[in-house]
């Protein structure tokens, strides 16, 4: 293997963002539209529930 056959960390972590991301805008625009599957729906929102909640902003003392 030589050096131009390695692609350097940050260049893969970038690109498997890109595509991740990419795969949730295009599911999350589907549920929008009513397109996902009931199945994947109820995943999504089992998941959903699981998912801790952001804490509550405290007042000022």
């Amino acid at each position: 293997m030589t050096d131009a056959d390695v692609i350097p960390r940050e260049q893969a972590l970038a690109s498997a963002r890109r595509a991740l991301d990419r795969a949730r805008a295009e599911r999350d625009h589907a549920r929008a539209a009513g397109r996902l599957p009931a199945e994947l729906e109820l995943a999504c929102r089992r998941l959903e529930r699981q998912r801790p909640r952001p804490a509550a902003h405290r007042a000022a003392a």
